[in-house]
């Protein structure tokens, strides 16, 4: 699978763009702040439905404008798709898929599949527990499409859970009526049931990821693993017996009772996926607070190769996700990779042997500021980015 073109229309810095794109290596070059990112923050866009450099689609629109328009011709084998979102910041968002009839931003997911490499990249191993689950999140949906209604309904139930326990803190503490709080029991039941369904998917991803990351690491730091992915649920110990999504269920929903007068004196639900964290070691410690620097950087790198790997070996995906669920259907094929300005903040040998590994990918995106960031062994289609212009400058 590759994008074959990819036309923006009031994207971040671009009014208008139009970029013929080839399978293999692609290098987007120029200064920095000339708008190379954001052409693959769009290509990005596109596989996720969210920018890996904010957490709202307003600052993607250009100043000025009132929408912004992402647009893609993607080539799967021999079947060819026109995919296109538009942004409106504020009201919600449009798609279209072959010009057709407008569907749901959601049912493009799946078409294109991105695995990133940026420098935002070592807050997964730097950065609050928010990070990693985002991480985990973006990645089984790239597996399974159908997780983004799963992770909707989550999200959906755990705001008026908390909106529910929030009036009744306030309440309490400004000596009011009782309220009645038994529907708190509905919405235990519902939170539980779609958390047991996305703990399932992340337990299933981190045993997956395990082995691939632990093989990346020692391709880029030879000698310095072994890696290790510990899920940790708020949940407690209970989840760790738990293998089954009905288990998981009743696990979730015993740990909610469990929590719920701290969760009415707090005025927050404070069990559930989005409480929990992933914990990664390196040898016998965690990463966070004991690696360095290089070894931050080798562990992101390798959890990034890992999902590249791991989607590229799930190679057909259905309605229901990978063949694994048994959804069968269309090919996925292999997602692209997207390298923006990791180069320059590798040491030397790192950028060699990250090059090497991505090489073969079927579609390569990079961003550098000169021409020297890009090594050697990643040949290809160059276009300089300058200007508000990206211009084709060689094969």
């Amino acid at each position: 699978m590759h994008v074959s073109h990819l036309s923006l229309a009031d994207f971040r810095s671009y009014a208008r763009v139009e970029v013929p794109l080839d399978p293999g290596v692609t290098a987007f070059v120029g200064p920095n702040g000339q708008g190379k990112t954001n052409l693959v923050e769009a290509v990005g866009y596109l596989a996720t439905l969210g920018s890996h450099r904010v957490s709202s689609d307003a600052p993607l629109v250009r100043m000025g404008a009132d929408r912004a328009v992402v647009r893609a011709a993607v080539v799967q084998g021999e079947r060819q798709q026109l995919i296109e979102l538009e942004l409106n910041p504020g009201k919600a968002n449009r798609a279209r898929i072959n010009r057709s009839s407008q569907v749901r931003p959601r049912d493009v997911l799946g078409i294109v599949r991105t695995v990133l490499f940026a420098p935002e990249d070592l807050a997964l191993v730097k950065g609050d527990p928010g990070e990693r689950r985002r991480f985990l999140d973006e990645l089984i949906t790239a597996r399974a499409p159908r997780m983004a209604g799963v992770r909707s309904d989550y999200d959906r139930v755990l705001k008026q859970r908390n909106t529910l326990l929030k009036t009744a803190a306030l309440a309490r503490r400004h000596g009011g009526r009782q309220m009645d709080l038994s529907t708190l029991d509905v919405w235990d039941q519902h939170l539980a049931r779609a958390g047991a369904e996305l703990l399932a998917q992340r337990l299933d991803l981190i045993a997956a990821l395990q082995p691939l990351a632990d093989k990346a690491y020692e391709q880029l730091a030879p000698g310095g693993g072994p890696l290790a992915l510990e899920y940790r649920g708020s949940a407690g110990e209970a989840m760790a017996a738990a293998s089954t999504r009905e288990e998981l269920y009743g696990v979730l929903l015993a740990a909610l009772g469990e929590a719920r007068k701290g969760e009415i004196e707090r005025g927050v639900t404070l069990v559930g996926p989005h409480r929990d964290d992933l914990v990664l070691k390196l040898g016998q410690l965690p990463a966070k607070g004991y690696a360095s620097h290089g070894e931050s950087w080798s562990y992101a790198l390798a959890l990034r190769l890992a999902s590249y790997d791991l989607l590229r070996s799930e190679s057909y995906c259905g309605p229901g996700g990978p063949s694994t669920e048994g959804g069968g259907g269309r090919r996925a094929g292999e997602p692209v990779l997207v390298l923006d300005d990791v180069f320059a903040e590798l040491d030397a040998r790192r950028r060699e042997r990250l090059a090497e590994l991505v090489a073969p990918g079927e579609q390569v995106l990079v961003t550098a500021a000169v021409d020297d960031d890009v090594p050697g062994v990643l040949t290809g289609a160059r276009y300089a980015v300058a200007d508000g212009a990206v211009t084709r400058v060689s094969s």
